[in-house]
Protein backbone atom coordinates (compact mmCIF):
# COMPACT_ATOMS: atom_id res chain seq x y z
CA UNK A 1 0.00 0.00 0.00
CA UNK A 2 2.58 2.46 0.82
CA UNK A 3 4.48 1.39 -2.32
CA UNK A 4 1.48 2.60 -4.37
CA UNK A 5 1.26 5.72 -2.53
CA UNK A 6 4.81 6.57 -3.50
CA UNK A 7 4.85 5.95 -7.07
CA UNK A 8 1.22 8.24 -7.28
CA UNK A 9 3.21 10.92 -5.12
CA UNK A 10 6.30 10.46 -7.46
CA UNK A 11 3.74 11.26 -10.38
CA UNK A 12 2.08 14.11 -8.92
CA UNK A 13 6.18 15.68 -8.88
CA UNK A 14 6.17 14.26 -12.29
CA UNK A 15 9.33 12.29 -11.08
CA UNK A 16 8.41 10.20 -13.71
CA UNK A 17 12.57 8.72 -14.20
CA UNK A 18 12.28 8.02 -10.49
CA UNK A 19 8.83 6.14 -10.83
CA UNK A 20 10.56 4.17 -13.71
CA UNK A 21 13.63 3.41 -11.38
CA UNK A 22 12.16 2.48 -7.71
CA UNK A 23 9.59 0.44 -9.51
CA UNK A 24 12.81 -1.49 -10.80
CA UNK A 25 14.48 -1.52 -7.39
CA UNK A 26 11.23 -3.27 -5.99
CA UNK A 27 11.51 -6.02 -8.60
CA UNK A 28 15.50 -6.28 -8.48
CA UNK A 29 16.43 -8.68 -6.13
CA UNK A 30 20.02 -7.38 -6.58
CA UNK A 31 18.74 -3.71 -5.56
CA UNK A 32 18.33 -4.94 -2.15
CA UNK A 33 22.18 -5.90 -1.16
CA UNK A 34 22.31 -2.08 -2.21
CA UNK A 35 22.96 1.09 0.07
CA UNK A 36 20.41 3.12 1.18
CA UNK A 37 22.32 5.90 -0.38
CA UNK A 38 23.20 4.07 -3.29
CA UNK A 39 19.72 3.13 -4.14
CA UNK A 40 18.10 6.90 -4.02
CA UNK A 41 21.68 7.81 -6.01
CA UNK A 42 20.76 5.71 -8.59
CA UNK A 43 16.90 6.93 -8.70
CA UNK A 44 18.22 10.44 -9.01
CA UNK A 45 20.38 9.51 -11.75
CA UNK A 46 17.59 7.45 -13.60
CA UNK A 47 15.34 11.17 -12.88
CA UNK A 48 18.72 13.05 -15.15
CA UNK A 49 18.58 10.81 -17.75
CA UNK A 50 15.06 11.08 -18.52
CA UNK A 51 15.01 14.40 -18.34
CA UNK A 52 17.92 15.01 -20.42
CA UNK A 53 16.37 12.64 -22.90
CA UNK A 54 12.98 14.24 -23.05
CA UNK A 55 14.66 17.58 -23.66
CA UNK A 56 16.69 16.10 -26.55
CA UNK A 57 13.51 14.52 -27.70
CA UNK A 58 11.89 18.01 -27.71
CA UNK A 59 14.90 19.93 -28.87
CA UNK A 60 14.78 17.60 -32.09
CA UNK A 61 11.44 17.58 -32.71
CA UNK A 62 11.23 21.60 -32.78
CA UNK A 63 14.30 21.64 -35.06
CA UNK A 64 12.52 19.72 -37.85
CA UNK A 65 15.72 19.05 -39.16
CA UNK A 66 16.06 17.93 -42.53
CA UNK A 67 18.44 14.31 -42.01
CA UNK A 68 18.88 12.04 -39.24
CA UNK A 69 22.81 13.10 -39.34
CA UNK A 70 24.82 13.18 -36.20
CA UNK A 71 28.59 13.80 -36.04
CA UNK A 72 29.76 10.38 -35.15
CA UNK A 73 28.48 9.26 -38.48
CA UNK A 74 30.27 11.67 -40.56
CA UNK A 75 32.00 9.70 -43.84
CA UNK A 76 35.54 10.91 -43.66
CA UNK A 77 36.78 7.91 -46.47
CA UNK A 78 35.18 9.97 -49.25
CA UNK A 79 37.71 12.78 -50.49
CA UNK A 80 35.71 15.68 -49.55
CA UNK A 81 38.35 17.79 -48.18
CA UNK A 82 37.01 17.14 -44.68
CA UNK A 83 38.88 17.92 -41.85
CA UNK A 84 38.35 16.08 -38.83
CA UNK A 85 40.48 18.00 -36.37
CA UNK A 86 38.44 20.84 -37.58
CA UNK A 87 34.49 18.83 -37.42
CA UNK A 88 35.75 17.76 -33.57
CA UNK A 89 36.27 21.64 -32.86
CA UNK A 90 32.97 22.23 -34.39
CA UNK A 91 31.29 19.20 -32.60
CA UNK A 92 32.44 21.21 -29.06
CA UNK A 93 29.61 23.92 -29.98
CA UNK A 94 31.75 26.81 -28.65
CA UNK A 95 31.27 28.53 -32.10
CA UNK A 96 27.25 28.48 -31.51
CA UNK A 97 27.91 29.68 -27.63
CA UNK A 98 30.39 33.02 -29.17
CA UNK A 99 27.59 33.60 -32.41
CA UNK A 100 29.80 32.52 -34.83
CA UNK A 101 28.79 30.79 -38.50
CA UNK A 102 29.53 28.41 -40.74
CA UNK A 103 29.26 27.86 -44.52
CA UNK A 104 29.30 24.72 -45.87
CA UNK A 105 29.56 24.71 -49.66
CA UNK A 106 29.97 22.64 -52.54
CA UNK A 107 28.01 21.13 -55.52
CA UNK A 108 25.15 18.71 -55.42
CA UNK A 109 25.02 15.62 -53.89
CA UNK A 110 28.62 16.48 -51.80
CA UNK A 111 26.66 16.12 -47.91
CA UNK A 112 26.15 20.04 -47.47
CA UNK A 113 23.11 19.46 -46.07
CA UNK A 114 23.75 16.18 -44.00
CA UNK A 115 26.75 17.96 -42.57
CA UNK A 116 24.41 21.16 -41.08
CA UNK A 117 21.98 18.72 -39.83
CA UNK A 118 24.59 16.94 -38.05
CA UNK A 119 25.81 19.99 -36.95
CA UNK A 120 22.57 20.68 -35.47
CA UNK A 121 22.04 17.33 -34.04
CA UNK A 122 25.15 18.11 -31.75
CA UNK A 123 23.83 21.77 -31.02
CA UNK A 124 20.60 19.82 -29.78
CA UNK A 125 22.43 17.12 -27.86
CA UNK A 126 24.24 20.00 -26.13
CA UNK A 127 20.64 21.65 -24.96
CA UNK A 128 20.31 24.73 -27.73
CA UNK A 129 17.90 25.10 -29.72
CA UNK A 130 18.16 24.86 -33.31
CA UNK A 131 15.98 25.78 -36.68
CA UNK A 132 16.73 24.44 -40.36
CA UNK A 133 15.09 26.21 -42.37
CA UNK A 134 15.40 26.38 -46.60
CA UNK A 135 16.09 29.35 -48.00
CA UNK A 136 13.35 29.25 -50.83
CA UNK A 137 11.10 28.27 -48.21
CA UNK A 138 11.58 30.72 -45.80
CA UNK A 139 11.52 33.11 -48.00
CA UNK A 140 8.22 32.70 -49.36
CA UNK A 141 7.11 32.22 -45.55
CA UNK A 142 8.64 35.88 -44.93
CA UNK A 143 6.34 37.16 -47.97
CA UNK A 144 3.33 36.26 -46.48
CA UNK A 145 4.02 37.04 -42.94
CA UNK A 146 4.37 40.55 -44.49
CA UNK A 147 0.87 40.33 -45.75
CA UNK A 148 -0.88 39.09 -42.83
CA UNK A 149 0.95 41.46 -40.23
CA UNK A 150 3.47 38.73 -38.72
CA UNK A 151 6.36 39.73 -40.27
CA UNK A 152 8.29 40.97 -37.40
CA UNK A 153 6.93 38.31 -34.98
CA UNK A 154 8.39 35.79 -37.13
CA UNK A 155 12.02 37.32 -37.91
CA UNK A 156 11.74 37.83 -33.55
CA UNK A 157 11.57 34.38 -33.46
CA UNK A 158 14.08 33.18 -36.13
CA UNK A 159 16.26 35.56 -33.81
CA UNK A 160 16.16 33.49 -30.80
CA UNK A 161 17.06 30.15 -31.92
CA UNK A 162 20.48 29.46 -30.43
CA UNK A 163 21.40 27.77 -34.13
CA UNK A 164 19.81 28.58 -37.59
CA UNK A 165 20.78 26.37 -40.69
CA UNK A 166 19.53 28.15 -44.08
CA UNK A 167 19.69 25.45 -46.43
CA UNK A 168 19.82 26.23 -49.94
CA UNK A 169 20.88 29.25 -50.34
CA UNK A 170 21.71 30.35 -53.86
CA UNK A 171 19.00 28.13 -55.72
CA UNK A 172 16.29 30.87 -56.22
CA UNK A 173 16.30 33.94 -58.12
CA UNK A 174 16.44 36.99 -55.01
CA UNK A 175 13.58 40.06 -55.96
CA UNK A 176 14.62 43.13 -53.88
CA UNK A 177 12.03 42.60 -51.40
CA UNK A 178 13.40 38.94 -50.63
CA UNK A 179 16.90 40.08 -51.11
CA UNK A 180 15.58 42.44 -48.03
CA UNK A 181 14.06 39.89 -46.06
CA UNK A 182 17.08 37.80 -46.29
CA UNK A 183 18.93 40.89 -44.56
CA UNK A 184 16.25 41.28 -41.82
CA UNK A 185 16.83 37.17 -40.83
CA UNK A 186 20.83 37.37 -40.96
CA UNK A 187 20.46 40.93 -39.30
CA UNK A 188 18.56 40.06 -36.18
CA UNK A 189 21.41 37.14 -35.46
CA UNK A 190 24.30 39.13 -36.19
CA UNK A 191 26.79 39.09 -33.26
CA UNK A 192 24.85 36.99 -31.28
CA UNK A 193 23.55 33.61 -32.91
CA UNK A 194 25.08 31.55 -35.03
CA UNK A 195 24.06 30.45 -38.08
CA UNK A 196 24.67 27.80 -40.62
CA UNK A 197 24.65 28.40 -44.29
CA UNK A 198 24.52 25.84 -47.36
CA UNK A 199 24.94 26.97 -50.55
CA UNK A 200 25.92 24.94 -54.28
CA UNK A 201 27.67 28.49 -55.16
CA UNK A 202 31.17 29.17 -54.02
CA UNK A 203 31.51 32.35 -51.50
CA UNK A 204 32.93 34.29 -54.08
CA UNK A 205 29.83 34.03 -55.95
CA UNK A 206 27.80 35.27 -53.17
CA UNK A 207 28.22 38.93 -53.83
CA UNK A 208 27.44 38.79 -57.49
CA UNK A 209 23.82 36.53 -56.56
CA UNK A 210 23.01 38.46 -53.71
CA UNK A 211 23.37 41.92 -55.48
CA UNK A 212 21.73 41.78 -58.61
CA UNK A 213 22.19 46.14 -58.89
CA UNK A 214 21.81 46.71 -55.29
CA UNK A 215 25.54 45.88 -53.84
CA UNK A 216 24.65 47.85 -51.06
CA UNK A 217 22.36 44.87 -49.50
CA UNK A 218 24.70 42.22 -50.70
CA UNK A 219 27.64 43.92 -48.66
CA UNK A 220 25.70 44.31 -45.63
CA UNK A 221 24.16 40.71 -45.60
CA UNK A 222 27.94 38.94 -46.35
CA UNK A 223 29.45 41.34 -43.48
CA UNK A 224 27.22 39.67 -41.65
CA UNK A 225 27.14 35.87 -42.80
CA UNK A 226 30.65 35.43 -44.15
CA UNK A 227 32.89 37.82 -41.83
CA UNK A 228 35.06 35.69 -39.09
CA UNK A 229 32.96 32.54 -40.50
CA UNK A 230 34.11 28.90 -40.32
CA UNK A 231 34.42 27.40 -44.07
CA UNK A 232 33.67 24.14 -44.73
CA UNK A 233 34.43 23.59 -48.23
CA UNK A 234 33.28 20.31 -50.12
CA UNK A 235 34.91 18.77 -53.29
CA UNK A 236 34.95 15.58 -54.99
CA UNK A 237 31.94 13.27 -56.31
CA UNK A 238 28.63 12.85 -55.55
CA UNK A 239 27.55 10.32 -52.26
CA UNK A 240 24.46 9.66 -53.75
CA UNK A 241 25.17 6.68 -55.77
CA UNK A 242 27.44 5.24 -52.76
CA UNK A 243 24.37 5.94 -50.17
CA UNK A 244 21.84 4.16 -53.14
CA UNK A 245 24.47 0.80 -53.08
CA UNK A 246 24.22 1.10 -49.45
CA UNK A 247 20.73 1.11 -49.30
CA UNK A 248 20.02 -1.72 -51.75
CA UNK A 249 22.68 -3.87 -50.02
Amino acid sequence: MMTNDTIRKLNELKLFGMVHAFSQQIESAVAGHLSFEERVGLMVDHEVTYRDEKRLRRLLTNAKLREPACMEDIDYEAKRGLDRSVMASLALCNWIRHGVNVIVTGATGLGKTWIACALGNQACRHGMTVKFERVPLLLEELAIAHSDGTFRKRIAAIGKHDLLILDDLGINTLTAERRADLLEVVESRSGTKATVVTSQLPVRRWHDYLADGNPTVADAIMDRVVSDSYRIDLVGESLRPKRRRSANS
